[in-house]
């Protein structure tokens, strides 16, 4: 749509705002009408451009392709220019043929402070048309109402408000007419169904529908303030009811005459299962939490058990060996730490590598030596287990380079390469140092257990491992393929 009237029409960012307004409400107008809807605008060449089509989800639509992009043809220009020029609904003066399908055509203006910006028109399949139900007659007598307060400039404006939430309600949910004083004049079967499992269990057409609610509710304030006026159909907005027994969505409409309020139309909609579904879901989202919290603290008290007994060892390389296993405790802690704090499995790896490089430079750096350390690139967001793999492979190999290359001083560099497409994720890290470099013997097949884990955890992550001599220093190159993508971070 943006495309079109960009590129064809010169009309201003507020009336291409007022359009993109009215589109996004009018699927309301197309089910009220059963008819499809097309949305035309004034070209620079003094022509009518086609810039949105809708189809209706209550009856059988007339085109089965799609108008946009295409100009008005010279019959239908007759009654678009018509209506434009007289800011009037005009009907075609005769039923149009389309594929031995007879269609009622009209013109809607659509006005917006007083002057006409663009054209609707309403296209309704006529042989799908049978006698009329109270239905069928209320539905398109509210969807006139619309056309109407859409050719006054009434329509779209704060009607509509709330319209883009994912949920509101629409005309299949559910349908309640009232009149200015805000009775019910007419309810559809879905619904008087809603309002009865909200428990009311009495005829609706004719009752003042806020004391109908107020009656279901605790005697309190009412928990929206928004309510009470949407139930008496004044404001266009939404709001919710909740009983015991049920949980629905209400969305207002009021409908105007020349500016005075002559009734309203709210969509209903119940939501009980739906709420019910986003408690569960809530629920288990902060049992999940609550048990990567649990673990956590359960592994640092680990770490703190493994601390106390490496004080308690006089030998040095079972203190070593102590102090290594609490480290890498400490490292699985940080990523459930991180788990901890979000709603889905999923953790942002970038921080977990800068905290895990910041320790172990804090660490080396308690000699006196100078150490530096930096991370190039990102790693991104990583499942659960991909993260807890890739911080022990990060933690071995960042104190490896610090112990063995840069113990003396020297710079640490961290450096992540994530690339994506349709069938695989690949992860490539490097860890290099400027340090003196790895000795001529080095064997990873016999190096130690440091190593051992590293490969391991390489080899759970599908990936591989190397170790080279650049002209200065140590390089360690691997390469992971991730698990199913999770969410970006938030």
């Amino acid at each position: 749509m943006n495309d079109v009237l960009h590129r064809d029409t010169d009309l201003s960012e507020a009336e291409v705002d007022w359009l993109h307004l009215l589109v996004g409400d009018w699927q309301l107008i197309a089910d009220l009408s059963f008819a499809d809807l097309v949305l035309w605008a004034p070209t620079r060449e003094d022509d009518w451009v086609a810039v949105a089509h809708v189809r209706p989800t209550t009856g059988v639509g007339v085109f089965s392709e799609d108008l946009v992009g295409t100009l008005v043809t010279p019959a239908r220009a007759v009654y678009v220019r018509g209506a434009f020029a007289d800011r009037a609904i005009v009907r075609a003066p005769m039923t149009v043929w389309r594929d031995d399908m007879p269609v009622r055509e009209e013109a809607i203006p659509v006005v917006r402070s007083g002057q006409p910006i663009a054209v609707l028109t309403r296209h309704t399949n006529l042989a799908s048309m049978r006698t009329p139900s109270r239905l069928e007659v209320t539905y398109l007598a509210t969807a006139d109402a619309l056309a109407r307060m859409i050719a006054a400039g009434d329509f779209p404006g704060e009607q509509a408000t709330g319209t883009a939430q994912r949920g509101a309600p629409r005309v299949g949910d559910g349908v309640l007419r009232l009149d200015a004083e805000g009775a019910v004049t007419y309810a559809s079967p879905n619904a008087v169904s809603a309002m009865h499992r909200l428990g009311h269990e009495a005829e609706l057409v004719g009752a003042p529908l806020a004391e109908l609610v107020r009656a279901l509710l605790p005697p309190r304030p009412w928990p929206d303030e928004d309510l009470e006026q949407v139930l008496r159909g004044r404001v266009a907005s939404s709001s919710e009811i909740e009983t015991r027994s049920a949980h629905v969505t209400l969305r207002g409409i009021p409908l105007l005459d020349r500016g005075r309020r002559i009734g309203a139309v709210l969509l209903v909609r119940d939501v009980s299962e739906l709420r019910r579904r986003e408690r569960e879901l809530l629920t288990k989202d902060a049992t999940i939490r609550e048990i990567h919290h649990r673990v956590k603290n359960n592994l640092q008290t680990v770490a703190a058990v493994l601390r106390l007994q490496g004080r308690r060892v006089s030998d040095p390389a079972g203190q070593a060996a102590l102090r290594d296993a609490e480290r890498r405790v400490a490292t699985i802690a940080a990523v459930h730490e991180t788990l901890s704090g979000r709603l889905d499995d999923a953790v942002d790896f970038d921080e977990i590598a800068a905290r895990g490089l910041t320790a172990a430079l804090d660490i080396g750096s308690r000699s006196g030596a100078q150490l530096r350390g930096r991370i190039e690139g990102r790693f991104g967001v990583l499942c659960s287990e991909d993260a807890t793999s890739m911080a022990m492979i990060l933690a071995e190999l960042i104190q490896n380079a610090i112990e063995h290359g840069v113990a003396d001083g020297g710079e640490v560099v961290v450096t992540a390469r994530r690339t994506e497409d349709a069938s695989e994720t690949r992860l490539e890290v490097e860890v290099r140092d400027d340090g003196g470099g790895l000795p001529e013997d080095f064997d990873p097949g016999r190096a130690g257990l440091g190593v051992q884990i590293v490969r391991s955890l390489v080899a759970d992550l599908r990936g591989t491992i190397s170790w080279s001599r650049p002209q200065e220093g140590t390089a360690v190159m691997m390469t992971a393929l991730l698990r199913d993508r999770p969410a970006a971070a938030p």
